[in-house]
């Protein structure tokens, strides 16, 4: 990825793509595939400031496994990737830690 920072509280995620057959084989259309709300982390910036303009450091890190919500974000292609840029608000938890 090309030497992309978000500003402030926002943070960039690369989806985890959802499974694409059932437990029984069945495969799944893309065009019936709900999107996943679980993704990567892979761009940070650097925090959010107070009323007083101090800075609040982001929670999440670069490699964190989130979960998010189904509408959070907005989605870019940066080099052929496609990538959601959201505020750390939008997201709900870290997965695995």
């Amino acid at each position: 990825m090309k030497k992309f920072r978000p500003l402030h509280d926002r943070v960039v995620v690369k989806r985890i793509e959802a499974d694409q057959k059932t437990k029984s084989g069945i495969i799944i259309p893309d065009s019936a595939q709900e999107k996943p709300s679980e993704g990567e982390v892979v761009a940070v910036g650097s925090g959010g400031r107070d009323e007083a303009g101090k800075l609040i450091p982001i929670d999440v890190k670069v490699g964190d496994r989130i979960l998010f919500g189904k509408w959070s974000g907005t989605e870019v292609k940066i080099d052929g990737q496609e990538l959601l840029i959201m505020k750390e608000s939008d997201i709900m938890g870290i997965v695995g830690k």
